[in-house]
C-alpha cells in the first residue's frame, strides 16, 4: 500500500479501524482525503482519466461533470437495507432487522478482498459545521472516486474533521465498496450500538454516500433519541414579510413530492413583497435551545437532488445553481455535451444519448433521462441560500409543514 495509516493520522483509534478494514478488503493503495483544492483537481483527474466522469461543456457547464451507473444501480435499495440492533423490537417497526453478528458475517465474506486492484479512500467528514452543538464526524472508507467527490460537495472533508476529531473514537465508521455492483451481494447495513455502517454492491448515491440518508437521517435518528433532539427528512427555509418580519420553516414530504421546489420557491406576483431563502431541502436536525425554541440546522453541505421535473417554471434558483460546478448522474447527454432531462426547458432535442449511453431520438417511447437522475452541487451555489445557513447555533423554527402526495383525491 503507497500509504501508512500512521502517516495520515494521530489518532489511534481512527488508525486501528482503517488498518483493519485495509486487511479485510486488500486494497493496492490506501489514499486519505484531505479536502483541498489541489486533491479535487487530482481526483477529477482521476475519475476523468478512468471514465468515471466526463466532462460537460465548459462553455454551457464549467467545471460539471456528468457520470452513468450501471442500469441495475440506479436508486436507494429499501428491501436490502438493514438495522442491526441486538433485538428485532430496537430497530423499530419499520425497518428490516438482521442480528447483528449474522450481518457482519455476511458481509464481510463480501468485503474480503473487495478491493483489490483498486484505491481505498479514507475521507473523513463533519455533518454540520465544525463550532456546532450539532456536528457529527464520520469516516467513509470507499473503493469509488466518484463517491469521494460527491462526499466532499455533501459534507465538509478532510483536515477540518480529523481537528474537529481529535483524538476521540466518537466518529461514524463507515465502509463501502462497489464490489463488482453485484445486485445479489448488496446491503446497506445500520450498526447503530457501534456506530457503524457497512454498504456493498452500490455506486448510487443514497447507497453509497453514507453521510447522507444513512448516517444524517437514520443513525442520528438514533443518536437523535438518545441526545434528546430530532433528526428529520424535512427542508428548512427562511420567510421574510413585505415588513421584514424573518420566520423559520421546516417542512417534512416524501422524496419527489416537491421538498427541493419548496425550499427554493419564488413566490408568485400575488405574494409580491414576500421572499423565501433556502437552508436546506432534505434533512434537518433539531434541538431545543437554552431560551426553550427549537432550534434547526441543515447538516448537509450541498445538494443531491432529483434532475427530472425541474425547469425554469418550477424551480428557478435551482435551475440557476446547476448552470456550474455541478456532477450529473444518469441524466442524458446533448450532442455538444450539454445534460437534458424530461421536463427541462424548452423544446425536446431531435437527438441525444440517453442515461445508458444509448442513442435517443424525439418520440421514443423511453425516457432520456432516468427518472431517479441526479444532481450534486455544493450550497452556495444556490443563489437564493440563507445568509443564516452557517449558523452554528441554527435558526429558530417558527411552524412544521407535514406534506405528501396521494395518487387519489383526498378528502
Amino acid at each position: 500500500m503507497a500509504t501508512t495509516v500512521s502517516e495520515r493520522t494521530a489518532n489511534t483509534h481512527l488508525s486501528a479501524w482503517v488498518d483493519e478494514m485495509a486487511r479485510m478488503c486488500k486494497p493496492d493503495r490506501v489514499y486519505w482525503c484531505d479536502g483541498s483544492e489541489s486533491e479535487r483537481e487530482r481526483l477529477l483527474a482521476e475519475a476523468l482519466g478512468s471514465g468515471t466522469l466526463v466532462a460537460l461543456n465548459p462553455q454551457k457547464r464549467p467545471r460539471s461533470y456528468y457520470h452513468r451507473s450501471d442500469p441495475n444501480d440506479v436508486a436507494r435499495t429499501e428491501e436490502l437495507t438493514f438495522v442491526c440492533t441486538p433485538t428485532r423490537e430496537e430497530a423499530g417497526p419499520t425497518n428490516n432487522w438482521m442480528e447483528p453478528g449474522e450481518m457482519y458475517r455476511k458481509l464481510a465474506a463480501i468485503f474480503d478482498g473487495s478491493m483489490r486492484g483498486r484505491t481505498m479512500y479514507v475521507v473523513p467528514y463533519i455533518m454540520g459545521l465544525p463550532d456546532s452543538p450539532f456536528a457529527k464526524v464520520g469516516v467513509e472508507i470507499t473503493d469509488s472516486v466518484y463517491v469521494g467527490l460527491n462526499i466532499r460537495i455533501m459534507a465538509r472533508i478532510g483536515a477540518v474533521a480529523l481537528e474537529k476529531l481529535g483524538a476521540s473514537a466518537d466518529f461514524n465508521r463507515g465502509l463501502h465498496s462497489v464490489a463488482g455492483c453485484d445486485p445479489s451481494r448488496r446491503y446497506i447495513a445500520h450498526f447503530p450500538q457501534d456506530n457503524t455502517i457497512w454498504s456493498v454492491g452500490s455506486g448510487y448515491g443514497g447507497n453509497a454516500l453514507l453521510n447522507k440518508k444513512c448516517l444524517a437521517l437514520r443513525m442520528a435518528s438514533y443518536y437523535a433519541r438518545n441526545e434528546s433532539w430530532l433528526a428529520e427528512h424535512m427542508l428548512l427555509l427562511e420567510v421574510t414579510s413585505p415588513e421584514g418580519e424573518v420566520r423559520y420553516l421546516a417542512a417534512g414530504f416524501p422524496s419527489a413530492c416537491g421538498k427541493t421546489n419548496l425550499a427554493m420557491l419564488v413566490p408568485p406576483p400575488v405574494f409580491d413583497g414576500w421572499r423565501i431563502r433556502t437552508l436546506g431541502d432534505d434533512i434537518v436536525w433539531m434541538r431545543i435551545g437554552e431560551d426553550r425554541r427549537l432550534y434547526a440546522v441543515n447538516p448537509e453541505a450541498g445538494f443531491f437532488g432529483v434532475a427530472p421535473g425541474t425547469s425554469t417554471a418550477t424551480n428557478p434558483n435551482a435551475m440557476r445553481m446547476l448552470e456550474h460546478d455541478a456532477i450529473f448522474t444518469n441524466v442524458a447527454l446533448t450532442p455538444d455535451m450539454d445534460v437534458w432531462w424530461e421536463g427541462m426547458d424548452g423544446p425536446v432535442p431531435e437527438r441525444l444519448t440517453d442515461w445508458r449511453g444509448r442513442p435517443w431520438h424525439r418520440g421514443s417511447s423511453e425516457p432520456a433521462a432516468h427518472p431517479n437522475s441526479r444532481f450534486t452541487v455544493p450550497l452556495e451555489n444556490d443563489p437564493a441560500l440563507s445568509p443564516f445557513v452557517n449558523d452554528p447555533n441554527g435558526v429558530p423554527v417558527s411552524a412544521l409543514l407535514f406534506g405528501g402526495r396521494r395518487s387519489t383525491t383526498v378528502p
